[in-house]
């Protein structure tokens, strides 16, 4: 299993959200590249880097940051997400050197918008699946959708996708678990590998992610506050 840290990008800073509201709001580093920095040196394979002001205002805002991490970290991967809903700007992403670009909001709007780029970029295009109640929700949180996690993830069977990376977005940033009983559900349906992200606090948390099948486990708050040292979590891949 990945163990798989983030970076969340906002106002050209690296922050934490509690629930993905902008007004419970932690900045880690004025820089990001410093926290990028310091999960790879930490000896993270992947990370998660996503522009949270792209994923508000539909379009990446951060790309001098995320762009730059990338290009300064050329020998590890990284998952790219926040407002990638054009065909040009994955492919802008792609072509610097992004890993995965994470599709989430048009994949709920333009199933299409999935496909071509999965044909075009086989194995490079995840999708996040954020999920309230089990709940669809997309436009960074804002909009929650009548279309069960488990039906998207069954309708996009057959795409050559990369992972579904799943976020229980009343978990998120809450130090409390990740929900597994959502996750397992989704697993039973996915034809993809799942990635679990939101409320990861514990290495016993990221046990348990690797016990039910999870492809990765998303770490985001709980390596910025020390609860979980990245090197103790890595041992568990």
């Amino acid at each position: 299993m990945l163990v798989i840290p983030a970076v969340d990008v906002r106002n050209g800073k690296a922050v934490r959200l509690v629930q993905g509201r902008v007004d419970r709001e932690t900045v880690y580093d004025q820089h990001p590249i410093d926290a990028a920095r310091r999960w790879v040196d930490g000896g993270a394979r992947r990370v998660h880097l996503v522009d949270l002001d792209g994923a508000f205002g539909g379009e990446p805002k951060n790309v001098e940051h995320t762009l730059g991490i990338v290009q300064a970290f050329p020998d590890r991967e990284f998952e790219i997400g926040g407002g990638l809903r054009t065909e040009e700007t994955v492919k802008r992403f792609i072509d610097a050197g992004a890993a995965r670009c994470i599709i989430g909001t048009k994949a709920v709007e333009d199933r299409g918008f999935v496909e071509r780029l999965a044909q075009a970029f086989p194995g490079r295009i995840s999708v996040g699946v954020d999920a309230k109640n089990g709940k669809v929700v997309t436009k960074g949180w804002l909009e929650v959708r009548d279309l069960e996690a488990t039906d998207l993830v069954r309708e996009l069977k057959g795409l050559q996708l990369g992972e579904i990376i799943y976020t229980d977005i009343e978990r998120d940033g809450m130090l409390t678990e990740p929900n597994f009983g959502r996750l397992e559900e989704l697993m039973k349906v996915s034809p993809f590998p799942v990635i679990a992200s939101g409320g990861v606090a514990s290495l016993d948390h990221v046990k348990r992610a690797k016990a039910i099948g999870c492809y990765g486990c998303i770490i985001g708050k709980a390596l910025f506050d020390g609860r979980i040292e990245l090197r103790d979590a890595l041992e568990l891949e």
